[in-house]
């Protein structure tokens, strides 16, 4: 486990190499410990993940994420977005997580839970469904072995994705937008109508949920600053690696990370980016265990006073083109005078157009697949209303004998 400042594992064996199995602590550990298990798809990890895994993470000492296999998404929900492997170290760089399970069963059991020692598990208030439009949580529901947490308002997969289909450059404000309206209508709406659980809203940005995202923590003597900037839009894997590329530049690194102002972000990358607005990154990044700060609206060119009041040692850029600031000037002229500029190569080339095409390429598969949850969870939501209503009426009926 990374020892970076946010997140120190509670208990050992982790840390010098053991394996999940080894992991298993003893009954006296557990009186000691509060395990929490949570589990899920974790595909286009975005910070209502990371919020979700912070909140099971504040329910106990240590946190257990199960991760599941392409080929179970496949078949309950439809394909996902990213590889197994691309979402098994996105889970495990989130700050909060200290252990992950590869191949978790999509549905959640008791035998599961004894497994891996937990105490009971963590999800949010929306539902989850099997191919055959059962909840995956029924077992633990029923033996009190269930915890929930808030979903977090604002943000879904759904929605990301549909702001990649549109692409306008006025995503982030088209939630009244009739286009925008009839897009999500088109790629996330049942025969039906609308589920609870599944539609677009507007996230609103709010200065405690920075600060429950945030270490807090300044650096201390003896530790190398490093900055690094950019857009870090629809944060991913290759984001990732080259953050835990940077972190790895120094024995004791504190990583702040410079995020540029969605303007800034569209004048060089045009098209529709950024498709996260700069609060939404802002969370996303601050969620990655190999950062230490984030600098929100950071300058695009990396100058004297930025540098000077950081007190920077060493300035990172990964292998993508570095585009020149608005007066054609190398925005990072300033740190390789001083001789602290390096290029880092993460070998990964993973870049946020490469998710887009993902997306486009297999758009069709992606609608159908939102149709096709949102159509389960309002079935199952009209079968709730309806037993709620007729409890209610067998409540009226006994009241009055």
């Amino acid at each position: 486990m990374i020892k970076n400042g946010h997140h120190t594992s509670n208990e050992q064996g982790i840390e010098s190499g053991a394996k999940q199995g080894d992991l298993a602590c003893s009954p006296e550990k557990r009186k000691c410990s509060v395990r929490v298990w949570c589990d899920g798809c974790y595909d286009m990890v975005h910070y209502g993940h990371s919020n979700q895994l912070r909140q099971a993470k504040a329910m106990g000492d240590y946190l257990i994420v199960g991760v599941h296999t392409d080929e179970e998404i496949s078949k309950h929900k439809g394909p996902p977005v990213f590889t197994q492997a691309e979402r098994y170290k996105m889970v495990q760089a989130i700050k909060w997580v200290d252990e992950i399970v590869e191949g978790a069963p999509y549905v959640t059991t008791l035998d599961t839970l004894d497994k891996y020692n937990s105490d009971f598990c963590v999800h949010g208030d929306d539902i989850t469904l099997t191919v055959d439009g059962k909840d995956t949580y029924a077992e633990v529901k029923r033996e009190g072995r269930y915890r929930e947490c808030r979903r977090t308002q604002g943000v879904s997969t759904t929605d990301l994705v549909g702001r990649m289909l549109l692409m306008t450059k006025t995503h982030h404000s088209n939630i009244d937008n009739s286009d925008y309206q009839q897009h999500t209508d088109n790629f996330g709406k049942g025969p039906k109508g609308h589920s609870p659980w599944t539609g677009v809203s507007q996230f609103l940005q709010t200065s405690q949920k920075i600060i429950q995202f945030a270490s807090g923590q300044e650096a201390q003597p003896g530790d190398t600053i490093i900055y690094v900037a950019g857009a870090f839009d629809l944060f991913h894997i290759g984001h990732v690696d080259f953050l835990e590329t940077v972190y790895k530049q120094a024995e004791r690194p504190y990583v702040i990370v410079g995020l540029h102002f969605d303007q800034e972000v569209n004048r060089y990358k045009g098209k529709n980016y950024p498709i996260m607005n700069i609060h939404e990154r802002t969370l996303s990044v601050l969620a990655c265990r190999y950062v230490s700060e984030v600098v929100i609206g950071a300058p695009y060119a990396v100058g004297k006073d930025l540098l000077d009041h950081f007190k920077v040692d060493l300035v990172c850029h990964g292998k993508t083109e570095v585009f020149p600031d608005r007066d054609t000037a190398d925005p990072y002229a300033e740190p390789k005078k001083r001789g602290i500029f390096r290029t880092v190569d993460s070998g990964n080339g993973l870049t946020t157009d490469d998710i887009v095409q993902r997306i486009i390429k297999n758009r069709l598969q992606f609608e159908a697949r939102n149709q096709k949850k949102e159509a389960k969870e309002i079935a199952v939501f009209e079968a709730m209303k309806r037993q709620a209503e007729g409890e209610r009426a067998g409540d009226t009926a006994q009241a009055a004998l």
